[in-house]
This record gives C-alpha cells, sequence and structure tokens, in this order.
C-alpha cells in the first residue's frame, strides 16, 4: 500500500506537472504519513543532507565548473573547427563533424545538455549556412550529444556509482568504449544516409590547415585527460581531479585571453545551479529509498520476479522497455534516482556486473533526451535552430535504428563495457 501511495503521488504530480523536486518531496511525506511515520518527518531533510554531503558525490560541481567555463573561454568554435579540418569533407561532412565535436567536447562538458547547449548553436549555424535543412541539423545534434554522458568525466556516470556503489574511476573507464560505440554508429548511419540524401558537400582541408586546427584545439582537449589521468594513477580523486581540471581550464583562459569577469561570474553562478538542482533531486530521492528500504519494497521486487523472469538477458530487456518508456515523460536523472536502490538487489540476484548494469541503464535513460514528447534536447535544439517541433522529431526517428542496434549490443556483450576497467584495474 505504501509503495502504491508513494508512486502514484509521484507520477500524479508528475502528470500535472509538478517540478520533480516537489513531486519527489510531497509524494515521500505523504506515504511516511500513510506508513505512520507522521512524527518522524524530520528524517526527510537529514536523509537529504546526508545524501547531499556524500564524498563521491563532491566531484560533480567541479565537472559541472570545469564545462561551464569551457564554454566561457570560447573552446567549443575551436573544437568544431578542428573536427570539421578532420572529417568535413566526408560525404554528409557536417553531420559527420557534429559527431565527431561531441566526442571531442563530452571530454570537457559530462552532460548531454551541456554539449547541446554549447555546441549546438554553432554546429545549426554552420549546417545551415552549408545548406543543410534546420530539422535536420537539429536531429544530429540531439542524437550526437548522447555520447556525452559516457565520455569521461561524466555527471550521470558519478551519480550512478554513488548510487550502485561502485568505483567513479571504473565506471569512467566503463563509459569510453560504448560512448566511441554510439560514436561510430551515429557516422555510419549518416554515411547511409548521405547515399540516400543530397547533401551539402566541402573541400578537404590542407595538412597546414589541420595542423593549425589541431593547435587550437587540442589545448581544449587536455582537461579530460587531467581528470582521467590523475584517477588513474592514483595521484588525485575524482573531485581533486575535476579541481585540477577547473585549474587548467581558467589559466587556458587567462593565455588564450578569453576568460573575462563577466564570463567568469556566469560560469560559477550557472554551476551554483545546475548543483543545486542536482543535488536536491539526489537528498530527496534518499528519502524515497530509505523509506522504500523500510517497507523492503526492493526485497519484496528480489523475491518476486526472478519467478517471474528466467534470465539476466530477459531482466535487462524488461528493464531497458521499461526505462524506454519511463524516458518520455520523466527526466533520466530522476529515473535513475528512483529505480536504481530497488533494481540493485534484482541486479544481484541475476549476477550482472553493477557496472556493466549501469552503463545499460545509462544508454536505454539517455535515448529519453530525444524522445517525444518530453525529450529536453529536442525543445532546446527547436529553441537553437527556430524549427518546428513536429520536424524535429520526424528527423530523428531514423536515427533510433542504430542507437537501439547499440543499446542491445551494449546489453548482450558485457566485455564493450567491462573491457577497459577490468584491464587497468582488474575484474571485480
Amino acid at each position: 500500500m505504501t509503495a502504491v501511495a508513494l508512486f502514484g503521488v509521484f507520477l500524479g504530480l508528475i502528470a500535472l506537472r509538478t517540478p520533480v523536486i516537489m513531486a519527489i518531496g510531497v509524494a515521500v511525506v505523504g506515504a511516511l504519513v500513510l506508513a505512520g511515520f507522521g512524527g518522524t518527518l524530520w528524517i526527510v531533510p537529514m536523509k537529504a543532507l546526508e545524501a547531499a554531503s556524500h564524498a563521491s558525490l563532491l566531484a560533480i560541481p567541479f565537472f559541472v565548473l570545469a564545462g561551464n567555463l569551457m564554454n566561457a573561454i570560447g573552446v567549443t568554435e575551436r573544437i568544431f573547427n578542428l573536427a570539421n579540418a578532420l572529417v568535413g569533407h566526408f560525404r554528409a561532412g557536417l553531420a559527420q563533424v557534429n559527431v565527431l565535436a561531441s566526442v571531442m567536447l563530452a571530454g570537457g562538458t559530462g552532460a548531454a545538455t551541456a554539449d547541446i547547449a554549447g555546441l549546438g548553436a554553432v554546429e545549426i549555424r554552420a549546417m545551415r549556412e552549408k545548406g543543410y535543412k534546420a530539422s535536420f541539423a537539429s536531429a544530429i545534434t540531439v542524437v550526437s550529444a548522447i555520447v556525452a554522458p559516457f565520455i569521461p568525466p561524466s555527471i550521470p556516470l558519478v551519480v550512478y556509482a554513488f548510487l550502485a556503489n561502485v568505483s567513479v574511476a571504473r565506471m569512467f573507464l566503463a563509459g569510453i568504449g560504448p560512448g566511441l560505440l554510439v560514436a561510430l554508429s551515429l557516422m555510419v548511419f549518416n554515411r547511409y544516409l548521405a547515399t540516400r540524401q543530397d547533401f551539402p558537400t566541402q573541400e578537404r582541408a590542407s595538412l597546414k590547415e589541420i595542423w593549425s586546427h589541431t593547435l587550437a584545439g587540442a589545448a581544449a582537449l587536455v582537461a579530460p585527460a587531467i581528470i582521467m589521468g590523475g584517477i588513474l594513477s592514483g595521484i588525485a580523486t575524482a573531485s581533486e581531479a575535476g579541481v585540477l581540471a577547473c585549474a587548467y581550464v581558467i589559466f587556458l583562459g587567462a593565455i588564450l585571453r578569453t576568460l573575462t569577469w563577466q564570463a567568469l561570474v556566469k560560469a560559477l553562478t550557472e554551476t551554483v545551479l545546475i548543483t543545486s538542482m542536482i543535488m536536491l533531486i539526489i537528498g530527496f530521492a534518499a528519502s524515497m529509498g530509505w523509506l522504500m528500504a523500510i517497507e523492503q519494497i526492493p526485497q519484496d521486487m528480489a523475491r518476486a520476479i526472478p519467478g517471474m523472469i528466467d534470465t539476466p538477458l530477459l531482466f535487462l530487456l524488461a528493464v531497458m522497455i521499461s526505462v524506454l518508456l519511463l524516458g518520455c515523460f520523466i527526466d533520466g536523472v530522476t529515473i535513475k534516482l528512483l529505480l536504481v536502490p530497488i533494481l540493485l538487489p534484482l541486479v544481484d540476484a541475476y549476477a550482472i556486473d553493477r557496472v556493466h548494469f549501469g552503463i545499460v541503464l545509462q544508454m536505454s535513460l539517455i535515448l529519453g533526451l530525444a524522445t517525444p514528447p518530453l525529450g529536453l534536447g529536442l525543445f532546446i535544439v527547436a529553441r537553437l535552430s527556430g524549427a518546428p517541433f513536429e520536424e524535429i522529431v520526424s528527423a530523428v526517428i531514423p536515427y533510433f535504428i542504430p542507437l537501439v542496434i547499440v543499446l542491445a549490443i551494449l546489453a548482450t556483450v558485457p566485455a564493450v563495457s567491462l573491457f577497459l576497467p577490468n584491464f587497468f584495474l582488474g575484474p571485480t
């Protein structure tokens, strides 16, 4: 009964377009009262503060700040120019540039929406100037941003590492292979579309131009190298590596003379707002997780579901379908915070590696970025390009073919996710 009230109130408030933070808070308080804990509502702020102050989450504000600082010093234009020099002469050239630039920028932003906001305006403007349709430019900008949550440093993977009690370094390494696989699948599909549509072409860049853009753009790619190098070498924790990355980007901005006080204040302000939102959701979700543990909801599911689903693969399939459907209406962070505490006992019962499960879950969640009716990425690019929302959706739908294929590969071939963490850190 408590579970029905908890999720019923939450989903009802979401349907009424109540802010996620408020929906979780109201649902938890209502379920606590129903469960007979009305006299102990102080547990909600206590659990929220306890979760938000967890050491592993300290890396989030520094990763967010590093991404905002990279946007502030103007490296997005440099990254786009470097990607354009490398693959702009390919068939569907600027579509391929869009994907490669997302891979490069992902190492600095750590979030898909930051990728769209940072690169989206540059990419869409360049593609429209070359003659691409606004709807297609918007569509490839959205789907290429799906790479961002996999390439370190990844804020969503930090959140999952906290929820699943696994190593941040292991999750970062596990995300590299899937992220590159997503990028490769999109580039192959772009090449396929180029045989069926008349995309604009451009000349191959000279070696001199490639070298010039490499020098200009390579400095921006050092930040993710600092983060991964610091973590894997043991010199720094994830949080300390984030601090080092921020310091490097500030130094780079000073050298390039592109970091102004106004831009710095804006980056700090956006970091505080984004981090506050993430921490509030995590805090209230922790209260919800505590209530579910008290009511033994995850344990009851762990006992019941194995009798209905025979194999780990079928369990993963059920999770993927459920998350894809939920992702049409609820943002990925909220889904992760709600489902991971419930699903972890089942993951262990099916002997699925938690790191592998986290990658499959993240791929299922991030597709919601481009899924109507509430895909946040769709609304961002619609605002950037001015293209009608329904036209963008029509242009996005074909890209679900390669993306769903990648999701199936990740679910059935754990080695794609586990090879690098097992190679560098040893098997768990």
